[in-house]
């Protein structure tokens, strides 16, 4: 039950205010003895013309914001203070998330409705730098929230494989490529080559007019220029599907930018129709001032494509194919002035669905006191940091293991690193706002009692230690709502506390494209896990059976939860550590 949702439900009955309204106003109070929820009464004092004391003094005397002794509500000056009734609040929260198991947070409140996400986009024939990571990670936690909700989503990879890049890449392998390099390891013979055409074109400047040349060659179908297109589009997926199976990263469609270039004439013939596009400066532009945003070129004085006229057939085709209710463009923060013309052009257009399409930007990746191997010079790859990062995990599992007499195979030992070294990358970035930088610290990364996924998935795998344990001796989690209402004491209800807003945060992660409130939340249920667990033990002889069995059934349901959030963020757990 999502308790807030109940109090706003109950206010809105008793003054008429919008419950979505009062929902925003209700506060956690700073103190415990002002009870678990706090509403402030300012708000209805010019329509009750009354002062707010009085209003919450009156309000306080109303049995119906118990909601059948839930709650209990007193006043404290302006402020209606709730207290839960706790052991209500236990037997319902723990059966709640139990119920549920590891799926706990789902929703049916995207039924019916088609969300695509776009995400990751490498640049066909260049590396997946740690950069490249920032989009790919945030994107799949984004489609995994989505679909957490009931959304149908479309995870959708608008690879970078069109552009005049392609016209260099072409050239520069006609002169200097090595087939066998290339074959071996496309990436890197790609980038060399791709590296000598900007040195040579420095000395040789006809160099770019034969590149145009070929760009153009390939618009236009050209078969020679289209097999070596292709080849390197083929072998850079190769590369790339690799570090996303690692990643546990999968999606419904690859068409890229190339996909669309056949569909750009129809765009352009759309924006003439509609008395859209000027020339300026010999390119085809369609004007914004009304939006007080720059022209949005739609074809360059040569008559070739730009990214602009590629998203825009990108977008109508997706409507058109998936009728989309919400379209997100997962991209880079530098990329917003962009969006915001392509979105604009749809607007003025006549497309209302441009409303639909978001763009969700995030910051930059920075390293503290980290140095890599790195095979591209000053490019850190997104692979090499998997494997420094697997590997600084595997010395902290195998030395944890041997302090505490740990039987463990070589192959467990593995899994158990790769698992938890490839969630301590994928933390990173996400355990803060999006748009904030990230700073990469092989300290905090793998630290194993700090707001880390080693901390989280060492948690969980405390947690399932504790089950085997208790199943070895006899004892299951109860499901007895009496049994779970004696969950009543500080530390117990501060864990139950935490439980209880995961579903709301999940939903609020949706809705502001934040999968920081996940991590935000796992991270406090953790902590507060912990303390419960250092405070209360949980299985011994002297222990009473049905307390054992309640604090069992609270253990699963932070296993549950757990479990479930890391999932949402694209991190599997592991079962012991």
């Amino acid at each position: 039950m999502d308790y807030k949702s109940v109090i706003a439900e109950n206010i809105s009955k008793v003054t008429e205010l919008p419950e979505d309204q009062i929902f925003k106003l209700i506060e956690t109070p700073p103190q415990k003895d002002l009870g678990d929820f706090a509403f402030p009464c300012f708000i209805l004092a010019k329509s009750l013309h009354k002062a707010p004391a009085m209003i919450s003094e009156e309000l306080a005397g109303n049995e119906s914001l118990t909601y059948n002794g839930m709650f209990s509500v007193k006043n404290a000056g302006p402020y209606l203070n709730f207290y839960i009734d706790r052991s209500n609040y236990a037997a319902d929260t723990i059966t709640r998330i139990n119920e549920a198991g590891d799926k706990f947070g789902a929703a049916e409140d995207g039924k019916g409705q088609n969300v695509i996400v776009e995400f990751s986009s490498p640049n066909i024939a260049k590396p997946f730098h740690v950069g490249h990571a920032f989009t790919t990670i945030l994107g799949n936690s984004l489609s995994r929230i989505y679909d957490r909700l009931g959304y149908n989503v479309i995870r959708m990879n608008h690879l970078g494989d069109y552009g005049t890049q392609f016209g260099k890449l072409i050239t520069a392998y006609r002169l200097w490529g090595d087939k066998d390099a290339l074959d071996n390891d496309p990436i890197t013979e790609l980038l060399r080559i791709y590296v000598k055409f900007h040195e040579e074109a420095k000395k040789d400047p006809s160099l770019d007019d034969t590149a145009r040349e070929n760009f153009k060659k390939l618009e236009d179908g050209c078969p020679e220029e289209v097999e070596l297109w292709q080849k390197f589009r083929d072998m850079s997926l190769v590369v790339f599907n690799k570090l996303y199976d690692r990643m546990g990263v999968a999606f419904d469609n690859y068409n890229g930018e190339s996909f669309y270039s056949d569909k750009i004439p129809a765009v352009v013939d759309m924006l003439k129709s509609k008395n859209l596009l000027v020339e300026s400066e010999g390119a085809q532009v369609v004007m914004l001032d009304e939006y007080k945003l720059p022209p949005c070129i739609i074809l360059k004085s040569d008559g070739t494509t730009i990214y602009a006229s590629r998203d825009l057939a990108a977008v109508l085709y997706r409507k058109e194919t998936y009728d989309f209710n919400k379209n997100i463009y997962v991209v880079g923060t530098p990329q917003a002035l962009h969006f915001k013309q392509v979105f604009s052009v749809l607007k003025k257009a006549g497309y209302d669905f441009a409303d639909d399409c978001v763009h969700v930007g995030f910051g930059l990746v920075k390293f503290k006191d980290m140095v890599f191997s790195t095979r591209e010079g000053n490019i850190v790859l997104l692979e090499d940091l998997l494997d420094a990062a697997v590997a600084k995990t595997r010395e902290v599992i195998e030395e944890n293991a041997k302090q505490r007499g740990q039987d463990m195979s070589e192959e467990e030992i593995s899994d158990i690193a790769e698992k938890v070294g490839i969630g301590a990358v994928i933390y990173t970035y996400v355990k803060s706002g999006r748009e904030k930088d990230i700073v990469f610290s092989w300290e905090e990364m793998l630290n194993f009692n700090g707001n880390s996924a080693p901390y989280l998935m060492y948690t969980y795998a405390r947690i399932r230690s504790i089950m085997r344990k208790a199943k070895d001796a006899g004892l299951t989690p109860s499901s007895d709502t009496e049994v779970l209402g004696t969950l009543t004491g500080d530390d117990a209800y501060s864990v139950i506390s935490a439980l209880s807003g995961f579903e709301a945060d999940v939903k609020k992660a949706a809705a502001v494209y934040e999968p920081f409130i996940i991590s935000r939340s796992l991270f406090e249920t953790a902590s507060a896990f912990n303390s419960f667990y250092n405070n209360c033990r949980i299985l011994g002889d002297d222990i009473d059976v049905k307390d054992s069995e309640a604090r069992l059934a609270l253990c699963e349901a932070v296993a549950n939860v757990l479990k479930s959030g890391l999932y949402l963020l694209g991190i599997e757990t592991v079962e012991r550590m």
